[in-house]
């Protein structure tokens, strides 16, 4: 076979303001203050337990971490979150690249979320210009700070842009330090700077809705927040500046971060909010690179911490209460239940709205 990559380069991308856009940050966003969603009582009494569980780990000084899917921050829990973060209830937060292309386009737009099945036959779909653009300059900037995604885009939306070197100093440092640590980086951003005639200096992007932006405020506020995306699963690929290594690059740094929270959770909580896949994935290794360490300094490993897990798929009619159920059963291939069973810690999956769930746990939290 004779099959040939396809050049990315010669894509055409389209403005976003052209794009119907299917959901608007002003109609989503809930006020936190405001009567949540009920659940039902057998949710809400779980509820209110992994609120005294989240008092108690951060009156120990322990982590609560929060990996969620777009879907959380597209059901409008934005501000929410904020509140949670500022009073540190939330220590870290994680998500994947969905969950930030939105983030950024609520912020700088507005709007976000296409019809897939109506732009993939005439090739629009994911191929708009600020986001894929402007998500890249936020994590090239990152690099050469040695920062990753989460605190780079989170950045890029409060700060309102980036400073770029010029292609000169790049290539100069790049000349100077070949074996420095940055100058992977440098080199992305000195290709991306002269094939997409990048200026020098200040970059300013208005972002008139960080109200809306998860990321951006959990930059403010000084939590760490994470991305892990798959290179190709998101539509900032579908953009002539795409650079996997970049994204890569980002994403490494990342994991080492959540590790370092990881690191934390003695006697504290893991939220999994609507991530099916990526969250379970990401904490599974993560939990055993800390645990590794640890073991090589003598330390005990990671104990006493739970998990609360929510979607809106059931449980597969399994009670994870009494453990793993067997491969002949269809509930065992429930990634999002079955890695966080087997974490060591205590595990209860809650079938429920994910805003629902995270309104209801911030006011309990906010009244206990």
């Amino acid at each position: 076979m004779n099959t040939k990559p396809l050049d990315l380069t010669r894509l055409k991308v389209f403005p976003l303001e052209e794009r119907q856009s299917l959901t608007r940050a002003d109609d989503i966003l809930l006020d936190p203050d405001a009567p949540p969603a009920p659940c039902p009582p057998a949710v809400a009494d779980r509820i209110a337990e992994c609120a005294r569980r989240i008092k108690r780990a951060r009156e120990l000084g322990a982590g609560v971490i929060l990996i969620y899917g777009a879907h959380l921050l597209r059901n409008g829990t934005a501000a929410i979150l904020g509140r949670m973060m500022k009073n540190e209830w939330i220590t870290h937060l994680a998500t994947n690249g969905a969950g930030t292309i939105h983030d950024w386009e609520y912020s700088w737009l507005g709007r976000s979320t296409e019809s897939v099945r109506a732009n993939v036959p005439t090739g629009s779909f994911g191929s708009w210009d600020e986001t894929g653009r402007n998500i890249h300059l936020a994590i090239l900037a990152a690099a050469l700070r040695g920062d990753g995604y989460g605190v780079g885009l989170g950045r890029f939306i409060a700060e309102d842009g980036v400073d770029l070197p010029s292609a000169d100093d790049l290539e100069a440092a790049i000349r100077a330090e070949p074996s420095h640590p940055l100058t992977p980086s440098r080199a992305d951003a000195l290709l991306a700077i002269r094939a997409h005639g990048l200026p020098s200096g200040r970059i300013a992007v208005q972002h008139r809705w960080k109200h809306a932006s998860i990321l951006a405020q959990a930059f403010q506020h000084k939590i760490p927040m994470t991305v892990h995306p798959g290179v190709g699963y998101d539509i900032i690929a579908n953009h002539p500046i795409f650079n996997g290594a970049a994204i890569g690059r980002a994403a490494g740094i990342d994991f080492s971060l959540f590790g370092g929270s990881v690191e934390t959770l003695d006697h504290g909580v893991v939220l999994s909010v609507g991530s099916a896949i990526m969250g379970p994935q990401v904490f599974e290794k993560s939990l055993s690179c800390v645990n590794n360490l640890r073991l090589q300094d003598g330390r005990p490993i990671v104990s006493d911490h739970s998990f609360y897990v929510v979607d809106l798929q059931d449980g597969g009619g399994w009670d994870w209460s009494q453990g793993e159920p067997p491969k002949t059963n269809p509930a065992y291939y429930l990634r999002f239940c079955k890695s966080y069973a087997r974490m060591g810690g205590e595990m209860q999956y809650l079938q429920c709205d994910n805003a629902a769930f995270i309104h209801n746990l911030y006011q309990q939290v906010a009244s206990s």
